[in-house]
């Protein structure tokens, strides 16, 4: 009887998360449908040689990818790899200073008063404030990455910082009372409890990374990148080009916060949080 009942329960939740999932599709399938209509009867007001259509960026969308621009001479699969390689390399190397620091500064009153000085010194700068800086300093190729660093750092060391703050001063307690060192508490306690935080930081830091790599390869960017291929198109009026380019930029940060998302599962199903 139990077992029967348990199948039946299971059944339930199982299909109470296909309509769920079904739901989800259908209403993002209708936001989709009613942004392109939008945009159809905008172009059909607004001059079409400045304001394309839908249809007319899609096929200069595909063109993009099918045959070389003439202006760079390579098509969107080289100009997108080589945005995304130093989008990547810009954000790997923010998460690797801004999580430790994050957690020094949260959990150290020492380590909090001696950075934050510095940290509010920088933070209010934006990015691409630096970027002639790092063009002339770190070179062609690390300049577009280091704007992508500064632009994921702030938010990831922000949110981790309030994250560890925010954990319960019970948990902390109960944690050391059992006999558990300063190692096993933040591998245990602080660092399970500042994941989401840790991950809202990874979202806003994604948004803004995407559009520090797009502003700093408008102003260099050797070898291409979908910044340069906006820069261009604009430059020698193909607006279906450019707009395709917006296009492309917007599919690859949805696709990073996508896999953000399901990383973020794995590492809470991973800890034992979900």
């Amino acid at each position: 009887m139990k077992s029967n009942a348990f199948g039946r329960l299971r059944k339930l939740l199982s299909r109470d998360s296909e309509r769920g999932l079904m739901k989800s599709a259908a209403i993002v399938l209708v936001s989709l449908v009613a942004f392109v209509l939008v945009w159809w009867a905008l172009s059909s007001i607004f001059p079409s040689e400045y304001f394309p259509s839908p249809y007319k960026v899609g096929v200069a969308l595909v063109d993009s990818f099918q045959n070389p621009d003439p202006n760079t001479g390579v098509t969107m699969w080289q100009h997108m790899s080589k945005s995304l390689v130093r989008f990547l390399l810009g954000f790997a190397l923010a998460f690797v200073i801004a999580l430790p620091l994050g957690l020094l500064m949260g959990f150290f009153k020492i380590a909090e008063n001696f950075s934050r000085p510095i940290v509010e010194v920088f933070r209010p700068i934006p990015p691409m404030a630096w970027a002639p800086f790092f063009f002339i300093v770190a070179g062609v190729f690390w300049g577009p990455i280091m704007p992508v660093l500064l632009g994921v750092f702030f938010p990831v060391l922000s949110n981790v910082i309030f994250g560890v703050k925010s954990v319960d001063p019970l948990f902390l307690d109960v944690a050391k009372t059992q006999g558990a060192d300063r190692l096993t508490l933040f591998k245990k306690v602080i660092l399970p409890s500042a994941i989401p935080y840790l991950m809202t930081g990874i979202r806003i830091g994604l948004g803004i990374g995407w559009m520090c790599i797009v502003a700093a390869e408008m102003i260099v960017a050797f070898g291409g990148g979908v910044g340069l291929y906006i820069s261009v198109m604009s430059q020698v009026g193909k607006w279906d080009y450019m707009f395709a380019g917006m296009v492309v930029i917007a599919a690859l940060g949805i696709l990073t916060v996508e896999v953000s998302g399901y990383v973020e599962r794995r590492v809470s199903k991973w800890m034992g949080m979900k």
